[in-house]
């Protein structure tokens, strides 16, 4: 079976994001998989043991966040799987990808966040995720389709 690989902060303003990847497996018949990455290095000015307690936190955020996509995506007849990771966002997307033979990444920005450089961001992080895994990837604002790599 086909599963989808969904990018996700979590939390309200990610519904919509979520909700398209939700639908996309629906209409593929896919599972789907949600992913967060815990990435602390802006942090590295802190001590060690603050640094490992904040990792720690933002793991078990990221699970919870996690949770509730898949709740939502299994009230909607989806089959969801979640997996936290840490490290740099790009690495952990794409070890993910290829560890669960995904077909499709889902990739995007919440909606109400209008950050240019944030977009111009997922728009190159998009392109090179599908140049270097060959994955079909899509990118996605406030749950509409603004990008699509075949």
């Amino acid at each position: 079976m086909a599963t989808i690989l969904c990018a996700t902060r979590g939390g309200e303003a990610s519904y919509p994001n979520q909700d398209l990847a939700i639908a996309l497996a629906k209409e593929r018949n896919a599972d789907l998989l949600f992913i967060y990455v815990t990435d602390v290095q802006f942090l590295n000015r802190l001590a060690s043991p603050v640094l490992v307690d904040m990792e720690a936190e933002m793991d078990r955020l990221g699970e919870f966040l996690l949770l509730m996509a898949k709740e939502r995506a299994e009230k909607a007849g989806v089959k969801a799987e979640t997996i936290v990771r840490r490290g740099v966002f790009r690495a952990a997307l794409e070890e993910a990808a290829k560890a669960h033979e995904v077909s499709l990444i889902v990739l995007g920005s919440p909606a109400g966040e209008t950050s240019i450089t944030g977009q111009e961001y997922l728009e190159n992080l998009a392109e090179d995720v599908w140049a270097y895994t060959g994955i079909e990837t899509l990118l996605v604002h406030g749950g509409e389709i603004i990008a699509h790599h075949p």
